[in-house]
C-alpha cells in the first residue's frame, strides 16, 4: 500500500462546497446564520436546546469549565474528578482553571472512566465530574448522575470522541449541565478546526457564549444585534457594545467552519453508519485472533459509533506490532492518557501504578481508524496485515 491508511480524513463533497460557496458569496465571515443553523441542529441531535461553537473542543471544554466555576462560586484548587485514561485536554482544562484534576482509573472492557471508583476519590473539595465518552461509546451515565446527585457535584460531558450516540435511548450530551464536542480532523464531523458546547440551560449558555467572545455584555455578540429586532433600544445596544462583564477569551469559529459542518452534519447517518459497519468488519475478520488481541466491546443499551477502531495486544509485542503497522502505511495512535505525560510526571509524581487498568491499556493498547473513507482494499489490507503478523 503506497498510500498512507490514515486514523481520519477528510473528503470536501458537495454539500460542504455548496455552503461554502454561499459564505463566499455572502463577503461575511463573522458569526452569522450559518454557524447559528449548526450550533441549533447539533443542539437538537443531541436532545438540547442551545450550542455555541466555537474554535475547538479543548476551549469548549475550558468555557464550559469556567461557566460552572463562575456560576457556583469555586475556588481556585477546587477539585474536578477526570478520567486517567482521556486525552490531555480533558484535564488540562482544570488546570488552566486554577482547579486540581481528580484521577480515576478506567473501566476495563469499555476503557472508559470506572463509575465505581468515583465515590472514593470525592472529599469536600470536589466539585464536578468530567466523563469522556471514549472512542465512540457512551459512559454509564445513570451511575455517574446518582453520583453526582448525591454528591451535589455538577457533570460535563466530554463528548469529543463521540456524537449521536445514546445510553439507554437517551442521547450523550443531555446528561450533564454542559455537554463538549470537537470537530477536528479525524473526529465524527469534521471543520478544521471547532468545538460546540452544548446545554439545556439557558443561562449557562449566555454566559458560555460571553466568555468565548472576550467576556462582552451579552447584549451584543454579532454584528447583527445592531438591529432593533429584539426590541432592545439601539441606543442601549451602542452603549454596550465594547462593554466586557468578566474574563473571557476569543474562542470564536468563522462562518467557513460552520458550512463545512453542516455539508458534513446532513451526511451524519452516512458517517456513523459506515464507521459502526467499519469496525463490525474488523471484529468478524479478527475474530480469529482474539488469543492475541483483545477487541472492543459494545455493552447492551449502549451505542458504539467508533470514532476510532481500538485494540489492545494480549501480549507484549505492542511495540513490535504497531511498528509493522505503521512500516506497512498503516497509521496507528497510542491509547490517550494524561498521568504518563512528561508534564504530568513533574505535576503528580509517577502515578501511573496506581491505576492499573489504565496502565494496561496504554502499555499494551492502541487504535487505528475505522471512518467513513476507507476502501474495501484498505480494510482488507489492514485485516491481511496484522495476520501476517501473527503468522
Amino acid at each position: 500500500m503506497n498510500k498512507q491508511i490514515g486514523v481520519g480524513d477528510i473528503r470536501l463533497g458537495p454539500p460542504e462546497k455548496k455552503y461554502l460557496q454561499m459564505v463566499i458569496d455572502s463577503n461575511r465571515l463573522s458569526y452569522g446564520q450559518f454557524s447559528q443553523r449548526f450550533e441549533k441542529e447539533m443542539a437538537q441531535n443531541h436532545d438540547c436546546n442551545f450550542g455555541i461553537f466555537c474554535n475547538s473542543g479543548t476551549s469548549a471544554l475550558l468555557l464550559a469549565l469556567m461557566t460552572l466555576k463562575e456560576k457556583y462560586g469555586w475556588s481556585d484548587g477546587d477539585e474536578v474528578i477526570v478520567p486517567a485514561l482521556t486525552f490531555i485536554a480533558t484535564s488540562n482544562v482544570v488546570l488552566q482553571a486554577n482547579m486540581v484534576p481528580v484521577f480515576v482509573d478506567a473501566d476495563e472492557k469499555t476503557y472508559n472512566i470506572n463509575p465505581d471508583l468515583i465515590e472514593q476519590k470525592i472529599t469536600n473539595k470536589t466539585r464536578c465530574i468530567i466523563p469522556v465518552h471514549m472512542f465512540g461509546l457512551p459512559c454509564e451515565m445513570d451511575k455517574i448522575c446518582v453520583i453526582a446527585n448525591a454528591n451535589g457535584l455538577r457533570i460535563i460531558e466530554d463528548s469529543c470522541e463521540t456524537m449521536f450516540a445514546s445510553f439507554h435511548g437517551k442521547k450523550v450530551g443531555s446528561f450533564g449541565d454542559l455537554a463538549c464536542f470537537s470537530t477536528y480532523i479525524a473526529h465524527f464531523l469534521v471543520t478544521g478546526v471547532g468545538g460546540l458546547v452544548i446545554t439545556n440551560d439557558s443561562d449557562l449558555a449566555v454566559t458560555v457564549r460571553s466568555m468565548m467572545n472576550h467576556g462582552r455584555d451579552s447584549i451584543y455578540m454579532s454584528i447583527d444585534d445592531d438591529r432593533d429586532e429584539r426590541g432592545v433600544v439601539l441606543k442601549e445596544v451602542i452603549s454596550k457594545r465594547f462593554s466586557f462583564v468578566r474574563m473571557g477569551y476569543s474562542f470564536r469559529a468563522t462562518e467557513l467552519e460552520a458550512a463545512i459542518g453542516l455539508g458534513q452534519l446532513e451526511q451524519k447517518e452516512k458517517i456513523v453508519s459506515t464507521r459502526i459497519e467499519n469496525a463490525h468488519f474488523f471484529k468478524d475478520a479478527l475474530r480469529d485472533l482474539e488469543k492475541y488481541l483483545i477487541l472492543p466491546f459494545e455493552p447492551e443499551g449502549r451505542d458504539h459509533h467508533f470514532m476510532m477502531f481500538p485494540i489492545v495486544v494480549r501480549s507484549d509485542k505492542k511495540n513490535k506490532l504497531i511498528n509493522f503497522l505503521e512500516e506497512a502505511n498503516i497509521e496507528t495512535r497510542d491509547m490517550p492518557t494524561v498521568i504518563e505525560q512528561p508534564f504530568y510526571k513533574q505535576l503528580f509524581g509517577d502515578a501511573l501504578h496506581g491505576y492499573p487498568v489504565t496502565k494496561k491499556v496504554i502499555d499494551s493498547g492502541f487504535y487505528i481508524g475505522s471512518h467513513q473513507y476507507l476502501t474495501k482494499a484498505e480494510k482488507g489490507y489492514i485485516i491481511d496485515k496484522l495476520h501476517e503478523f501473527y503468522k
